[in-house]
Formats: C-alpha cells, structure tokens, sequence
C-alpha cells in the first residue's frame, strides 16, 4: 500500500524506472520540498570516492534558496551570509574562521574545528566545576571518559617496556589537575559531563584547554561535498554549486508536478461537460441506451460526445443524473476551470513557477524550521603547555645514535659509559627545557625535546625511536641548547645559511626540511656562531677564505643559501670551522702524499680574508688534499 501511495505522490513529478527485479516502479529521484542533502548531510564511501556532507539549518537553507531564486547571480559571500556554517544536531561551537569555512564551502573540502561547550558552576566555599553541556559533532560521554581514563591511568604500549615520556607528563599534568570526571547526563539534561578540579587554586583556563587539547572535547569535523549533479555523475561540488542545482531540479519538479495536474484537471473537465450535456436528457440517455444495439456510437451521434465522454456516460448510475447531482456537477466543472486557468498561467510564466517554488519554501520553513544550534565563534586551537622543570642537564648522543640526558653539568666525559663498540659523538650541557637537534645530510633538521629524553642511568634508546627520519640517514651534527643559538649550516659545494635553532625547531617527527640541496651535493657542516665570529673555509684543492659570518644571509624559513666560497674544478668544501683565539688546525695531504697538520694563528688567519663568494688564497703550506679544519682557543 505504502508503495503505490508513494507513487500516487510522485506521479507525474519525476520519472520511474523498474526496480532490481522490475516487480515494481521506482522514482529516479524524490522531489523533496526543501534540499535534503545539506539539511540531514551525510557520510559514506562510495566506489574510489567518499563523501562528508555536515548538516545545516533549515531556516537558513532555506532562506539560501529564496535568495537563490530571487537573484541567480547571487555569490559565495552572499551565500554564506545566509549559511555561516554547518548546524550540528548535538550543538557545540564551530571555531574555525571564517575564511577556513569559506574556503570549504568555496571549493567543496576542507576541515573545521569544532569543541564542546562548556560553563562552570560555583561550589560553596569557593569551590567550583566545570560543566559540559553540548559536546562537539561525532563526540560521546563515554568517549570523553575514556580518553580521560587513558590519560590519567595509562598503559605501557606494544612492544615497550615502560611508558613514554609523553604518557609521564600527561598523567603527571591530569592528576595535579582533575580529580574527578563523571556523566550526569540524563532525562533533565541531554549532556552534562562534571569535571571536578583537584582543587579550588587550579586555573580554570589551564583545566579547559588541558581537556580540549587531549580529548574529543574538541576535534576536527571533515568537509568533502562529493555529490551526484543533475547529469548523473558525482563529483566534488561549492555549497553554492549544490544549492543552485537543486532550486534548479525543484523549478523542474514544480513545472512537471502542474503540467501533470494540468493534465488531469482538463480531462475531468472534459468528462464534466459530456455529464452536462446528457444531464437536461435523461430519458432520452436511458431509451438510447435500452434500445440501441450499440448504445455508445447511438449516444456520440445524438449528443455529440466525445469515446471518452460516452464511456464516463455509460459507466455512470442513474442516481449521478439526479437534478441535486446536477449542481455537484455545475459547481466542480467552474473550480475546475478555475484551477485550470491557474495551472496554465503558472506553466506560461517562468517568474510564476518561482513565486511558487519560494511560497512553499518559505511555508516549509515555517512549519518546521527552528533556532540554529551550533555556534559559530572563531577562536584559537586550543594549547597547553605540560609544566617542565627548568634544570641543567647534559645530554649524550653516541655515535650509533643512542642517546640519553644526565642531571647537571661539569661532568667529565671521558667517565661515560657507552655499549660495547659504541662511542662518544656528541655531548653538550643545556637545560632541561631545551630542545635538541639532528642534523641530516639532506638538509632535514629534527627536532627532540630534552626533557623526552631518558634517563642516563641506562644506555639511552636509539633516537631513531623519536623521531620518523628518511631512509638510512647521514647525520652531519646535533645541537642542544635555547632557541636563540644561531647556527651557520654549509654545503659541499660552497652554499650556506644562517639561522637560529629557534628557527629550524619543528616538533613533528618528520622534521623539518630546512636547507635546500641540489643534486650531488650534501649539507656537510653546521657548527654555532655569533654575530662577530670569523668563519674559516677549506676547499679541497687547498684554497683557503676566511669571512665575517655577517655576509652570511639570514634565512629564517630556510632555503638553498648563498655561495660561502667560490670553488674551481672538481673541488668542493673540505672544511668549514670558526676562527678561534688560537686559530685554526688544518690536516690534509700535502707534496709526496705526506700528512700535513699544521697550525695557523689568529694573526696568520688575516692572510686569508676576503669577501663572501671569493676562491681565497693557496695555503702557505701548499695543501694538496686538505681534510679538516679544527678551532682552536
């Protein structure tokens, strides 16, 4: 029943096509009254394609569509006057700006921020809670309970003997913040999650943002508006986009819709006028149809009616050709005309039909629109820092990469212990809210942070474990120490950079690709200077230069740098170091393939000076092969 109801519906309104068997008819599409696909949205993965349509409010869809109908030419700005953003059943607060939602609507894709909402409730004696009412777009109590659970009571993980660093400082953090977490939601509140702060003198700001940031509490709510047009084929589309093409298919919808009842009402009508007809002649009907051999071509010569008229005649009963039934007639026949005039004169005038559309788009909203839910307030994502003690510490990295942090500084180096052939590569003293860096030979810097690192009452771990480097890395350097370091970072083929450590800092385990390298080079040095420094340079046939680091260019953002030395031939940078109080070693090969390792002073170094991008001067000692450079004082 409920199938040929809908048919009964939408007969006439769009087309039918069998069904998988052909049992039945189908529509090939609904003609909704209002554009269902942004009012409910939906979520699927289709065949190499998916789609993430969020809901939006009715009234302002709707009011949407109006504006559309009225003014065609109607742009994105417009449109999202009237939509600002999605509108969520659960509520909570979008905080995206509004040019991040604009280019989503604008291109069809993109990704919103969203977070709970929240308020606090005073306790007595100055205490107090903190209170969820609205949770973000797929968010649940429970979920939020257990990622409080796994914070504050969490478990080593697979293949780990201990738990992480990171999981340390986040129960450490939760614990000496929230002391109680509980669903109160109900039939008297939808949601109401309760933090209980572990005591009156926690920040309020630090709880919210500590909960935002590692919790559901506030996440990320994906747009990719991949739709089937008007064709047939799906594709990524514009809010705008979407909107046009179903006013579009809802002015088809209407104009097919009155055609077909235009069509019904003129054969009612039709049939109406052969009952007039015979209605002043009932008796002469009834002896026609008594005696005639074939009373329906008898009934068409007598009262010129048409084969549809004398079929309706002849399957009428008497009773419907009484004199009361005769007014029933009159009275149906004029509203049919009537409207049948209106049907006609809205198929005849295209700005008819969208008055037509938009009065049922307005009436529909109406009836069933309501206040939008979901609050729209940009604001920043959400941050907290976990507390770190500022202590010094001396950090240790082998030359097989395991590395690990000792308390204090003054240590002796040559007493640290390594794995049996492992040694020392690099030690430095810095704090313990410093971060240390590692430098590959392809210009990519990562970053880890010391206070991550283990104890150096063991080995260490390999600091591959901390960070995601490419595929069998050459590490050049490391660095430990403030943001403000500023290093110098060089070639082998004479290009180089500065930059502070603050500016090549990335704390995603990719690192970060900082200095650009050609083809067949290789970042090869990288050591600490300051603004004042002298920088010694070596190419490998022995020519020497020595510069203010200031020509030097800055490139905060990283890039490929400026030419340190200018190099002739097959040549390239054997050394790079920092002209010291006591000068510079150089070691290399020298006449007769003989070992040379020579000492030049601070005064012997100004031979050697010159411009940025210079070939420099042959060494006194006439290096035929020259290795490394070493600083001196």
């Amino acid at each position: 029943y409920r199938h040929y109801e809908l048919m009964y519906l939408l007969e006439g309104s769009v087309d039918f096509v069998g069904n998988y068997d052909g049992s039945q008819q189908e529509p090939t599409l609904l003609p909704a009254r209002l554009p269902m696909l942004l009012l409910n949205g939906a979520s699927g993965i289709a065949v190499g394609m998916a789609t993430e349509m969020p809901p939006h409010n009715l009234n302002e869809v709707a009011q949407a569509a109006l504006a559309l109908l009225k003014n065609p030419a109607l742009d994105d700005a417009g449109l999202l006057q009237l939509i600002p953003g999605p509108d969520f059943p659960g509520g909570g607060q979008i905080i995206s700006s509004a040019q991040d939602i604009a280019a989503a609507y604008r291109t069809g894709r993109g990704t919103l921020r969203v977070r709970g909402r929240y308020a606090f409730e005073e306790l007595a004696r100055g205490q107090w809670q903190l209170i969820f009412t609205e949770l973000p777009h797929g968010a649940s109590a429970s979920q939020v309970l257990q990622d409080i659970e796994a914070l504050t009571n969490p478990q080593v993980k697979a293949g780990k003997k201990t738990l992480s660093p990171e999981q340390t400082q986040l129960k450490t953090l939760f614990t000496s913040l929230l002391d109680a977490a509980r669903d109160e939601s109900g039939k008297d509140a939808a949601v109401r999650l309760v933090f209980e702060p572990k005591s009156s003198r926690v920040e309020r700001e630090v709880l919210i943002s500590a909960l935002l940031k590692h919790t559901c509490l506030e996440s990320t709510a994906s747009m990719n508006l991949v739709c089937i047009g008007l064709d047939g084929r799906p594709r990524q589309m514009g809010l705008r986009e979407i909107l046009q093409q179903w006013v579009d298919y809802r002015i088809h919808t209407v104009r097919r819709r009155s055609a077909h009842h235009l069509g019904k009402l003129q054969d009612r009508i039709h049939v109406l006028e052969g009952r007039m007809l015979v209605l002043l002649s009932v008796d002469q009907v009834i002896k026609i149809i008594r005696n005639a051999d074939d009373p329906k071509v008898d009934l068409m010569a007598e009262f010129g009616l048409s084969d549809r008229q004398a079929d309706d005649i002849l399957d009428m009963r008497l009773r419907q050709l009484a004199k009361l039934e005769g007014f029933k007639i009159e009275q149906e026949l004029a509203e049919s005309h009537t409207r049948a005039s209106e049907l006609q004169a809205l198929l005849d005038s295209e700005t008819a039909l969208q008055k037509q559309v938009s009065k049922e788009i307005a009436q529909d909203a109406k009836t069933y629109g309501d206040a939008r839910r979901t609050l729209i307030h940009a604001a920043s994502r959400a941050d907290v820092e976990i507390p770190q003690s500022d202590e010094p510490v001396t950090v240790m990295v082998s030359s097989k990469g395991w590395v690990r942090a000792r308390q204090g500084h003054g240590h002796d180096a040559s007493t640290f212990s390594y794995k049996q052939g492992d040694a020392s590569w690099f030690v430095a003293e810095c704090r313990s809210v410093d971060k240390l860096y590692a430098i590959s030979a392809t210009g990519r810097i990562y970053t880890i942070a010391v206070g991550d690192l283990p104890s150096a009452r063991g080995d260490g771990v390999p600091w591959a474990t901390l960070m995601d480097a490419e595929a069998n890395p050459v590490w050049i350097a490391a660095f430990a120490g403030p943001d403000s370091l500023q290093l110098l970072l060089a070639t082998r083929q004479g290009m180089a950079l500065r930059a502070s450590l603050g500016d090549v800092s990335a704390m995603r385990k990719s690192g970060k690709q900082f200095v650009n390298v050609d083809a067949g080079d290789a970042l090869a040095f990288a050591m600490g200077v300051a603004d004042d420094s002298l920088v010694f340079s070596l190419a490998s046939d022995g020519r020497a230069l020595v510069q203010a680091v200031a020509e030097v260019k800055v490139l905060a953002a990283g890039g490929k740098g400026v030419i340190l030395q200018k190099l002739e031939g097959k040549a390239m940078l054997a050394a790079v170091c920092v002209v010291g109080e006591g000068g510079v070693q150089v070691q290399g090969t020298g006449r007769g393939s003989k070992a040379v390792d020579d000492v030049y002073t601070a005064r012997q170094m100004n031979n050697y000076l010159g411009k940025r991008a210079s070939k420099g001067s042959v060494l006194d000692t006439r290096v035929k092969q020259a290795d490394r450079a070493l600083t001196l004082g």
